[in-house]
């Protein structure tokens, strides 16, 4: 008995990850690419830094607000988006189940790649170096494995994945909120890179590693989707 002929997928559900996002992540890591090749870390560090120090370390705005409070407040999110995979709110309510999760395995498995590349980073954070009144001397975070004399575990932007680790859900959200999509995605892009900044200015991070969070992120975010999109194809 010959087998039932197969239909075509839809646009929207095709297996592989639409052209222009794999430009997108292509373009994104060139660009990272020069600015590390530029060396304008140093440079645009010494906008709030000197051989003293960063003056706005202690910031009580920067510390208590940009840095603790919206950490608390993105993980306040991935919860009720959780909860939402169950009880949807919101943009949420015009997505399957399955775009529900796939929405929250892409930012916690973008805030995992952060965390995992940040552990084994060598590099440490701007306030640590003789150039600001640190200890340790300025090392390329490319160069794996040598160490600059300072605490390490700096490389890339933790904190500003708080806002870049969402990034993901719009890849998640597009197909049945296109919308909502697109806002997600500028939020995204605009709270990562203030909390990027804002760290900064605090001497905690350079540039490159706000915009590599940025790239690892979306590139993470694409992958799940990928995948998922893989997964449904394979079930028809």
């Amino acid at each position: 008995m010959p087998s039932p002929t197969r239909l075509p997928l839809p646009a929207n559900t095709s297996s592989t990850p639409s052209p222009r996002w794999i430009v997108i992540s292509l373009i994104g890591f060139v660009l990272a690419s020069l600015w590390d090749l530029a060396g304008q870390d140093v440079a645009m560090a010494r906008w709030w830094g000197t051989a003293q120090g960063f003056a706005l370390r202690d910031n009580h705005f920067l510390v208590n607000y940009m840095h603790e409070v919206m950490r608390m407040l993105g993980w306040i999110i991935v919860v009720l988006l959780s909860i939402g995979v169950w009880f949807p709110w919101g943009p949420l309510r015009r997505m399957p189940m399955a775009r529900r999760v796939q929405l929250v395995v892409a930012i916690l498995v973008s805030l995992a790649v952060v965390a995992i590349i940040k552990r084994s980073s060598a590099t440490s954070c701007p306030w640590d170096m003789q150039l600001f009144g640190g200890v340790a001397e300025y090392v390329s975070h490319w160069r794996w494995g040598v160490r600059d004399g300072g605490g390490g575990h700096c490389f890339p932007a933790g904190h500003a994945a708080a806002g870049f680790a969402f990034l993901g859900g719009y890849f998640a959200l597009y197909r049945d909120a296109p919308r909502a999509a697109r806002w997600w995605l500028a939020i995204a892009l605009v709270v990562g890179f203030a909390l990027g900044i804002g760290q900064q200015m605090r001497g905690a991070h350079y540039m490159s590693h706000t915009l590599w969070t940025a790239w690892l992120c979306w590139t993470a975010g694409l992958a799940v989707d990928a995948v998922v999109q893989r997964r449904k194809a394979v079930q028809g």
